[in-house]
């Protein structure tokens, strides 16, 4: 009876990491979606989307190191608790990336519009179907799918890159719209996507996923 009701805590584990990605996706959708209509009522719903996730990053963190105290798993099962710890951690840090999307939105509508030479929505999408296949891998409990992941990261740095070097394009032919093209480059430095500046959060993420995976 013991194992079953730990067995039982396990799944509610597993079921509060998915709910706590699908707020993650949510900010990341939210977050770009404010950037490219210069919503401010999209930003207040990110600002709101992020202190539920840091509610429910407390609530994951305290069921995981309480099953690890209480229940003291061997093996498999601790590995997987340890792997939850790490993708908690890592669909916070979407949030609070997202956060930062929201404020280069805030700041953007405050400027006159001009159309930036970037594609946000698609790089925004992309981040989200990085999530979504993360996730995937979680609920299969297939490593391959979480290895796609990687793949996806290489194809997210090519479009930063020519992002950069387009808004860079900008300043030195309408320097009048610096201001605006400097926003854009600094957005996509605090996006998620952006591998330059550390491993872009989703293919942090997938390690932790990939080991849970491999584990379940």
């Amino acid at each position: 009876m013991p194992r079953i009701h730990f067995h039982l805590q396990l799944a509610e584990l597993k079921d509060k990491v998915l709910a706590m990605a699908a707020l993650a996706q949510q900010a990341v959708e939210s977050a770009v979606d404010a950037y490219v209509q210069r919503d401010q009522a999209l930003c207040a719903y990110v600002k709101q989307n992020e202190s539920a996730i840091d509610t429910a990053q407390r609530d994951l963190d305290e069921m995981a190191y309480e099953l690890l105290a209480k229940e003291q798993p061997m093996a498999i099962d601790l590995r997987f608790i340890l792997a939850v710890i790490k993708i908690n951690a890592d669909l916070e840090r979407v949030g609070d990336q997202s956060m930062g999307i929201s404020r280069r939105a805030r700041d953007l509508m405050k400027m006159e519009p001009v159309k930036l030479p970037v594609d946000f929505a698609e790089m925004g999408e992309f981040a989200a179907r990085m999530i979504r296949t993360a996730v995937l891998a979680l609920l299969e409990g297939n490593a391959r799918i979480a290895d796609m992941v990687r793949e996806m990261d290489d194809e997210i740095d090519r479009m930063n890159k020519n992002a950069q070097a387009d808004l860079l394009k900008m300043i030195q032919e309408k320097p009048e719209f610096t201001q605006q093209a400097m926003n854009g480059k600094h957005c996509g430095d605090c996006n998620l996507l952006d591998s330059r500046r550390g491993r872009a959060a989703p293919v942090e993420l997938v390690d932790g996923l990939r080991e849970a995976a491999v584990s379940s």
